[in-house]
């Protein structure tokens, strides 16, 4: 593989995680948010299961109060325009015209 097919599978991996990025529910950090510290086995599992792409931090305080970070999309989705071609800039347009309904219809759940 050349310097150049490198360069070109490097560019679409980082422009599928800038996607995922963009199209992440944000749920699961919720949920994260919700459980307490005391977990057992079961519960640990659960964990591992949550998709929490869209977290960007969490914190947790000695009061149990907790803070989380979410990932910027609408940046995640202007980085994704800027580095796409023609046909993915379409993508990534379609994708940020829903993200606009989903906001104009007060929803955030990605339903």
């Amino acid at each position: 593989m050349n310097g150049d097919s490198k360069g070109r599978n490097g560019r679409r991996q980082a422009l599928c995680r800038i996607r995922r990025i963009a199209d992440c529910r944000v749920n699961d950090a919720v949920k994260l948010a919700f459980l307490d510290g005391g977990l057992d086995t079961e519960q640990m599992k659960g964990i591992d299961a949550l998709e929490l792409g869209a977290l960007a931090e969490f914190r947790r305080n000695a009061s149990g109060g907790v803070e989380i970070k979410l990932v910027d999309r609408i940046a995640a989705l202007e980085k994704l325009a800027a580095l796409s071609g023609e046909g993915e800039a379409e993508r990534a347009e379609q994708f940020f015209r829903a993200l606009e309904g989903k906001a104009g219809d007060g929803r955030t759940d990605g339903v």
